[in-house]
């Protein structure tokens, strides 16, 4: 399909079997090496390229503006990211909500201002990211996380917060958040965590990583992890994980197909006894399974 704009004209153009019923006029005014109909029937457009008096073989063009609006309200819809802003200070909500709007692909559907408002606007609006202030009334963003995770775990959450404690990043991730952010973080990184975990990665405040990766290595887990049932692939996996690249990325790193990503994840989940990315990414990083330098 090709769109070509003549001042407040849109003409779109596919291609029409030769078979076709559709009447072709015998002359044609030519613009710019562009041959095009002016007379139309009803919302219906059609156009010859390059040529005054088309073949049997050339390429016709015929659409409806309805189609064309349908089409590119589908490609829209696809394409951004929905986000829901869950915060109880109004200030910080309409500062978020300003800053992603001027982002392309983000679109924010709502805000909420506690943890049960924040669960109710989940189940209308089925947003794709959830920006979760950790520290609520009532219902603390942990909390919200853990039950987001276990009600809708498609949903992404990111944790934003003004807090180092490494305790309260660690419970955060081990409750189902995919990324942990301070607020005090840029607008390039918030948008960026954005779309890192609404495309199947992770990411956390690069200042907390060394701190998480010590507190990993010095918590025990009473669970014993099978790492010799593991391959070498499944381990080289498990790095990227760890480094917070999406299945996409990590495809595109060993040439696979994002199916084949999916299916080794599984394989490794059940190995494991892990449910998800953010237990495999644990997992891999107290277990020294460290992103090597290049990725």
């Amino acid at each position: 399909m090709q769109h070509k704009h003549r001042g407040d004209k849109q003409y779109t153009t596919l291609a029409l079997d030769p078979r076709s019923s559709v009447e072709l006029p015998r002359t044609v005014p030519e613009v710019n090496n562009e041959t095009l109909v002016t007379d139309k029937m009803g919302n219906v457009e059609v156009k010859y390229e390059n040529a005054s008096h088309p073949s049997q073989g050339q390429a016709v063009s015929v659409s409806t503006r309805d189609d064309i609006l349908d089409d590119a309200a589908s490609r829209q819809k696809t394409a951004v990211i929905s986000v829901l802003l869950v915060d109880d200070h109004a200030l910080m909500r309409e500062g978020l909500k300003q800053l992603l709007e001027l982002e392309e692909d983000m679109h924010v559907v709502g805000e909420a201002v506690d943890g049960f408002d924040a669960v109710d606007k989940i189940g209308q609006l089925h947003p794709d990211v959830v920006l979760l202030d950790i520290r609520m009334p009532i219902i603390d963003g942990i909390a919200v996380a853990r039950q987001i995770a276990h009600e809708f775990p498609s949903i992404a959450v990111i944790m934003l917060t003004v807090s180092r404690d490494q305790q309260q990043m660690l419970q955060a991730m081990r409750n189902g958040a995919k990324g942990y952010l301070l607020k005090s973080a840029s607008s390039q990184e918030l948008t960026q965590a954005i779309r890192t975990v609404q495309q199947g990665g992770m990411l956390i405040e690069p200042g907390l990583t060394g701190a998480m990766v010590r507190e990993f290595r010095r918590l025990s887990d009473s669970t014993p992890m099978q790492v010799n049932a593991l391959s070498e692939k499944e381990i080289e996996i498990l790095r990227y994980v760890a480094a917070g690249m999406s299945n996409k990325e990590i495809a595109e790193k060993l040439s696979y197909s994002e199916k084949t990503v999916k299916n080794y994840l599984s394989v490794i989940f059940q190995k494991l006894g892990i449910r998800d990315r953010t237990q495999a990414a644990i997992f891999a990083l107290r277990q020294g399974f460290l992103p090597n330098e290049e990725i």
